[in-house]
């Protein structure tokens, strides 16, 4: 099924927000209103602090909506708790309840996306990774000052990278694709709470889904090998390289004269060796086009070397590549 949601605009105006949706709209901007922040930090940190003693239910909102701990409704108070029961967003645990999603903030903007743990296969994840690819974002419009009509954001989930990208270019069109469509209703729920209109979501395998060229493709995918092969988390083909390999062949099909590639993902160094970035280089060394290739952490999901995936891996690290293509 093929889902188009349009701008948020035109997602209110022709009731394509359901009531459920409209409540976490509406939460959303309570939560700016009382200026709600929250960092998210990766699984394993998470399930370290909520594993502390005296942190088995929430005392706060933050503990609700940040670390989905198990709470009882004085903590919200009302206004929150009616806005999370008119949003379905509640589920019991024993006599106590547990929000169905978290909020995390970014870039001066709050975030709907998945509680923890991220189990289910459509979960939609928000974390580092998420931070560490909009810092990629920003550093890329700053440094280069692209002129951008049109850009998409490939993988797009909470809508994080799409938002960003529709804030800081408002005179673009800024699509996001996904092949989830519980992350593509969230995604625009988090656009509208934004207050931005020139933003578009579409359900997409890659870019299968949209005609014509763009200026600036953007995409944070997953890069892991997961053996429930959950769509959030497992990047398929060699050491979970494979969706990022399928991007960058996306791309070069697909970008207009001197418009770029920015991916950040995870690679696995085995022996020294950056295997992707070996793939990457075969494709693009002499293909005449420009590209950039920086490791931005050298160590993350340290806990995934102990997968039999990885039992030869150095090291997981974080890098971006930006590829552009000549006029």
């Amino acid at each position: 099924m093929t889902t188009d949601f349009q701008s948020s605009e035109k997602l209110m105006l022709h009731n394509g927000l359901s009531e459920a949706n409209a409540a976490l709209v509406a939460m959303l901007a309570w939560l700016r209103q009382q200026s709600y922040a929250f960092i998210t930090v990766s699984p394993a940190s998470h399930a370290l602090v909520n594993g502390r003693p005296g942190n088995e239910t929430a005392k706060d909102i933050h503990g609700v909506l940040g670390w989905s701990r198990p709470f009882a409704p004085d903590v919200v108070g009302e206004p929150l708790f009616a806005l999370l029961e008119q949003a379905h967003a509640l589920e019991h645990v024993g006599s106590l309840w547990r929000s169905r999603f978290r909020v995390s903030s970014l870039a001066g903007q709050l975030f709907l996306h998945s509680s923890f743990p991220t189990v289910e296969g459509d979960a939609i994840f928000f974390g580092p990774d998420t931070y560490r690819f909009a810092q990629g974002i920003e550093r890329h419009l700053a440094l280069l000052r692209p002129r951008v009509r049109r850009a998409v954001d490939i993988g797009s989930g909470s809508g994080a990278g799409a938002i960003l990208l529709a804030q800081r270019l408002p005179q673009a069109e800024v699509h996001g694709v996904d092949i989830n469509d519980k992350a593509l209703a969230l995604a625009a729920v988090n656009g509208i709470a934004a207050g931005l209109s020139n933003l578009h979501w579409r359900h997409s395998d890659l870019l299968q889904a949209l005609d014509g060229e763009f200026d600036l493709i953007v995409s944070n995918p997953p890069f892991l090998v997961d053996a429930a092969e959950r769509a959030y988390r497992h990047g398929g083909g060699p050491l979970g390289a494979g969706l990022s390999l399928k991007i960058v062949d996306t791309a070069l099909d697909r970008l207009a004269p001197y418009g770029t590639l920015l991916l950040y993902t995870g690679v696995a160094v085995m022996d020294g060796q950056d295997l992707f970035k070996k793939e990457v280089d075969a494709r693009l060394k002499d293909s005449g086009w420009h590209y950039e290739y920086q490791e931005m952490d050298p160590d993350i999901f340290g806990e995934e070397l102990d997968s039999p995936v990885y039992s030869n891996a150095d090291r997981l690290a974080a890098v971006t590549l930006m590829v552009q293509r000549p006029g």
